[in-house]
């Protein structure tokens, strides 16, 4: 099996005090900053964009893991301080050249993700899958933190473990994103996934701080 990692997700995180935040997630480790950019089309939300990318990059080492959510990712890709390690993922259904954007990220010497809407199948992006290094599954409906995870999605991260065997890409890594508590990371690591998006339902929880959170998550997807 794969080596697990964690990728906390910045929407989630205490925006006033975001340094604070990121100097404890690099004290405990974590593998990925996720930082979600929307445009307001694609999903009804505006979230970050390239400057706050940037901006992180100034004060910390850890590598970031960014999901554009828009329909032309193309402009974003372009302006963010993109670097080995990072992950750059875009959506197969936005409404540009998916294999124009693949060559820049792959220039940069990024990871390519693929993202997938909970009604997109894995089957869908086959022709992608040899420029792939992570499939994105999206749990819940795309735009905003906290939503509830949609009924069936977690057996979803299953059948693309088998197509992904199957086709012979046991290569690309399954990352998961959306209602993932430390409970339903657990099944999907054992179902195949190994990159989890940990927001307010597995790192930022009431009651808990940062590091314990960390600590019970990391625990449950070993």
């Amino acid at each position: 099996m794969k080596k697990t990692k964690l990728s906390v997700s910045m929407m989630c995180a205490d925006l006033v005090n975001l340094e604070h935040d990121i100097r404890i997630l690099e004290m405990n480790h974590v593998d990925y900053l996720h930082i979600d950019i929307m445009d307001a089309s694609f999903v009804p939300n505006l979230t970050f964009g390239p400057d706050f990318v940037n901006a992180i990059r100034n004060i910390t080492t850890i590598p970031l893991d960014i999901h554009l959510l828009m329909e032309h990712p193309r402009i974003i890709v372009r302006s963010m301080n993109i670097r080995e390690n990072d992950i750059v993922t875009i959506h197969c259904e936005c409404k540009e050249s998916i294999m124009e954007n693949v060559a820049f990220i792959k220039q940069k010497g990024a990871k390519f993700g693929l993202a997938l809407n909970p009604d997109t199948s894995i089957e869908e992006v086959r022709k992608y899958l040899p420029y792939v290094d992570v499939i994105l599954l999206m749990l819940i409906v795309p735009g905003f933190a906290g939503s509830a995870m949609i009924h069936g999605m977690m057996e979803k991260v299953g059948e693309t473990k088998q197509y992904l065997h199957k086709h012979k890409f046991d290569n690309i890594e399954i990352c998961v994103d959306g209602s993932v508590s430390c409970e339903r990371a657990k099944y999907m690591r054992e179902l195949g996934a190994s990159i989890f998006v940990g927001g307010t339902a597995g790192i930022f929880r009431k009651g808990l701080t940062l590091e314990q959170s960390i600590a019970q998550f990391l625990m449950s997807i070993q």
